[in-house]
């Protein structure tokens, strides 16, 4: 290298495989010059480019091995075209965070240190961190597949024990309160009971509507999971959604009829109508799905039905609802036999 003649406006750098590259920049823009460096077709390239004779462009926004452009490359695949709107969403943000300091570090050379890095960085909040960890796992599972890399940084690594229930979910007390709160015919009445009555999480809840609604049930094809859930919409719901100025393609709207521009975004609003209930803090829309399949398993719904009701394709998690709802039964017989016998 020491040995090459200097010429202005060059410069270089080795791919990922190694491989020594030239470019000729001036004036911000650069092009890629064809050939070994001193060969003919360099020099050709190169007096074509210091005279104006070939066109120069704007240097890419990322570089080839950096890790903003397997990212770049990441997010046109089918890999990430396949995953729910929502999940997007969410690890398209994760990701910009990732890259706003290290977009310009090379792929190729992450560690799983460098990912238990990421994980400690979220320590504070353990769902974050784990978010975090399945993002990056996707994502390099993608790149060996696609042979950009050899290793996945990636495995290996633990997720962060989360030390809780999830979220809070709501006790008849809750919900009454806030229904008392909210009359019917309003539209933060008409929120909660869509959540309670068909159990749809927040990004479903905010697209549903009468498109959906034919002879009693609603028929839609879940965001997170892409399974379809036929829902019966019983007469509470159905006297709701008649008393409610609703869109015309979703029946939940922002107070200028227009339909949420996310699950999101009604999450938070409809965390301002339950303070105005007079709710404590962790009564969120979350946790109404949670109460909706608590309910129903206590009023004697299968596991299997749970699992046809709110889209879930593990019979594992309606069981928990269902072992819960008998043990529950099962007290409540061991104290009638247990009063029977004093």
């Amino acid at each position: 290298m020491e040995d090459m003649p200097r010429k202005p406006f060059l410069s270089h750098e080795t791919t990922r495989h190694g491989k020594l590259v030239w470019y000729f920049k001036r004036k911000g823009k650069r092009v890629r010059l064809k050939g070994e460096y001193g060969s003919d077709e360099f020099n050709s390239a190169y007096e074509k480019a210091l005279t104006g004779s070939i066109p120069t462009v704007e240097a890419p926004k990322s570089r080839t091995g950096s890790l903003k452009w397997l990212v770049d490359q990441y997010k046109r695949s089918a890999a990430f075209a396949e995953l729910a709107q929502g999940t997007r969403r969410a690890r398209d943000n994760i990701l910009k965070q990732v890259l706003e300091k290290n977009g310009d570090l090379p792929f190729g050379r992450m560690t799983k240190a460098d990912i238990k890095a990421g994980i400690d960085k979220r320590a504070a909040t353990p769902n974050a961190a784990n978010n975090f960890l399945k993002t990056m796992s996707h994502l390099f599972k993608w790149a060996i597949e696609a042979e950009h890399v050899e290793i996945n940084p990636v495995t290996g690594v633990s997720k962060v024990n989360v030390k809780s229930d999830g979220f809070h979910t709501w006790t008849v007390e809750q919900v009454e309160k806030y229904r008392a709160h909210h009359k019917l015919g309003t539209k933060s009445r008409l929120a909660i009971d869509i959540l309670l009555f068909l159990g749809l999480r927040r990004g479903d809840a905010v697209v549903v509507g009468r498109q959906h609604l034919k002879d009693g049930v609603i028929s839609l094809k879940t965001e997170k999971t892409g399974q379809w859930v036929y829902l019966p919409v019983f007469k509470q719901l159905m006297d709701s959604m008649e008393a409610t100025p609703t869109g015309d393609l979703a029946f939940l709207t922002t107070e200028r009829g227009k339909p949420f521009s996310s699950g999101a975004s009604f999450g938070n609003w409809f965390a301002k109508q339950c303070k105005a209930a007079g709710l404590p803090d962790e009564c969120r829309a979350h946790g109404l799905r949670k109460a909706g399949a608590t309910i129903a398993a206590d009023e004697g719904a299968t596991a299997h039905e749970l699992m046809a009701m709110f889209g879930w394709s593990r019979l594992a998690m309606a069981e928990i609802y269902t072992k819960e709802a008998d043990k529950k039964k099962l007290a409540k017989s061991a104290s009638e036999r247990l009063a029977n016998r004093m």
